[in-house]
């Protein structure tokens, strides 16, 4: 579905290019592509690839396919296939079309013995292990394979063969002829087909001969009339190749335009290492909110609209670099700020007993639901002789900076009254069990008349109404800001002890009611989605998403 191109917006060098190309006639329709491989889930740094490429087509009034780069049977499954559409629609992109490699395959097979009667390539007998030692080095030539001067018609009979099923896995692979003292190791005659006697979730068992990405890759692309196909950094070193291919078969060939993929401190995104945590139990799976993959920010809160922003404002680049986590966190605060209801809840309850309130009494305080948008209304919350507090908003004997409940010290409750201390309840061991309070009944809203001042408002829910509640506090994955960066690439040995923490938090009663999917700030305390997975009617479950600092605006007005 082409829609209307948005207002242009800021330069940078992949749309000036485009607009160099419009401009001169070199392409008459935007057209590209996100070609993500269905062997597992989409991870943060894929939001990046995807806003890109979505937002490019649709500023230029172009066009942008989806396209299952599925070639790899091994490891490819319809799982992914569903999830990655999933994905992309919770993103808030639609594609023009979805393609698949595996539709193209008897394309690129002809155009594979195309070559071979070219004599641009030939099949090897030399199996993976051989040809990765004959390679050479970036300061060493390769060695030509035993196979490389084969006749044109033994090549084509073989390649034939192999397609035909004769021979086993790995026995042998076709290979691009092209130069194995190349500069560029991408250069020194390539695989392009290898051996797989495997079932293709799409086309079942019709092919055993399978292309590897480097040659599939680029034709898919020429197929589709791609104009700009845009990849990460490490691809740079593999455009030439792709270069190659279509300039060799006298094929349309699309601009590959490479830029930076997404970096973020404390997070991984190698699928190999997320795989290990979830296959490792580190993880509950590759939807647990911790992971830095699409389903895990999905299951975690994160809304996919500040996604997209963070995406837009890091923008492209040509060199690679990591991003704060202060950075991202203040997007998601900052549209959860705008649209999250705000609630009250204590996870760390002690009780708050009011000694002159009314026996019995229940009143009902009128709250905000979000100060941010007069539009979201108020609601109703009962308040009672006996409250609960957040533990860390008492001290019996406070430093001369902390500001809440005290012995003798006024404050008022949020949406309620003031209250002023007036003692505490022990136990044997001297702990803490409640805390003793009058309150003054001509501030109920959280104003006196006689005007004196506060100087802390505190939050608390009515001991009697509250919701018991499931709440997990999840952190920082790993220890480390760099986790990549492990000694010996032991990266397990970052995971961080804390960075997930299961309470049963005091909520005010309509929460009760919360379904799966919404997200509310508790206040003082963070933002929270109530999980759309283990969450029961009546029985909500809640993540904390992102806390209330916000450390990385606050750095960048000191700095």
């Amino acid at each position: 579905m082409t829609t209307a191109p948005e207002p242009a917006p800021a330069s940078d060098f992949i749309r000036d290019r485009i607009r160099a190309d419009l401009q001169a006639g070199k392409v008459a329709q935007v057209v590209t592509r996100f070609p993500p491989e269905p062997n597992g889930y989409l991870h943060i740094g894929h939001a990046k690839a995807i806003t890109l490429s979505f937002s490019v087509a649709k500023e230029f009034g172009g066009r942008c396919n989806l396209r299952m780069d599925d070639t790899n049977p091994a490891a490819e499954d319809q799982e992914y296939v569903d999830a990655i559409q999933d994905d992309v629609r919770w993103l808030g992109f639609a594609w023009d079309a979805m393609y698949y490699a595996a539709d193209y395959f008897d394309q690129i097979y002809a155009w594979a013995e195309r070559l071979v009667e070219k004599g641009l390539a030939y099949v090897d007998d030399q199996n993976a292990d051989q040809i990765a030692a004959t390679r050479g080095t970036l300061t060493t030539p390769g060695t030509a394979s035993p196979c490389r001067n084969r006749s044109v018609a033994e090549n084509m009979d073989l390649l034939r063969a192999m397609k035909a099923g004769k021979f086993g896995d790995g026995e042998k692979v076709l290979r691009a002829k092209i130069d194995m003292a190349h500069s560029n190791l991408n250069m020194r005659d390539p695989v392009m087909y290898r051996i797989r006697h495997m079932h293709h979730q799409r086309t079942g068992d019709r092919w055993c001969l399978y292309p590897m990405y480097d040659w599939a890759h680029g034709q898919c692309d020429s197929i589709e009339g791609i104009t700009h196909s845009l990849c990460t950094l490490e691809f740079e070193h593999h455009r030439p190749l792709y270069d190659w291919f279509c300039d060799s078969l006298g094929i349309y060939k699309p601009q590959q335009i490479e830029f930076a993929r997404l970096n973020i401190e404390y997070m991984l995104t190698s699928k190999r290492k997320l795989l290990q945590l979830v296959d490792g139990g580190h993880v509950d799976g590759w939807d647990d909110p911790r992971m830095p993959t699409l389903r895990g920010l999905r299951r975690r809160g994160v809304p996919p609209e500040a996604l997209v922003a963070f995406c837009k404002h890091v923008g492209v680049a040509k060199f690679n670099s990591t991003h704060e986590i202060g950075l991202y966190e203040f997007f998601v605060r900052d549209w959860l700020n705008k649209n999250a209801l705000r609630r009250m809840a204590v996870l760390d309850p002690i009780p708050l007993v009011i000694e002159n309130w009314p026996a019995g009494h229940v009143e009902l305080v009128l709250a905000q639901n979000n100060p941010e948008d007069p539009n979201a209304g108020t609601r109703e919350v009962p308040f009672s002789g006996e409250l609960l507090i957040e533990r860390d908003d008492f001290m019996e004997n406070p430093p001369k900076d902390f500001f809440r409940l005290a012995p003798g010290r006024e404050v008022r409750l949020r949406f309620g009254f003031f209250v002023k201390c007036t003692g505490v309840d022990k136990d044997a061991d001297g702990r803490i069990t409640a805390v003793r309070a009058t309150y003054d009944p001509t501030t109920k809203g959280g104003n006196a008349p006689d005007g004196r001042k506060v100087k802390a408002t505190i939050h608390w829910v009515s001991k009697a109404h509250a919701l018991d509640a499931e709440v997990r506090l999840f952190d920082h994955l790993f220890t480390s800001p760099d986790p990549a960066s492990a000694d010996g690439g032991d990266f397990l040995k970052l995971l961080s002890p804390t960075s997930k923490k299961v309470v049963r938090g005091k909520l005010e009663p309509s929460l009760k009611d919360a379904r799966g999917g919404e997200r509310f700030q508790f206040e003082r305390i963070g933002y929270f989605y109530c999980d759309h997975k283990d969450s029961q009617s009546g029985a909500p479950v809640f993540h904390r998403t992102v806390g209330l600092k916000d450390s990385w605006q606050k750095a960048q007005k000191k700095a």
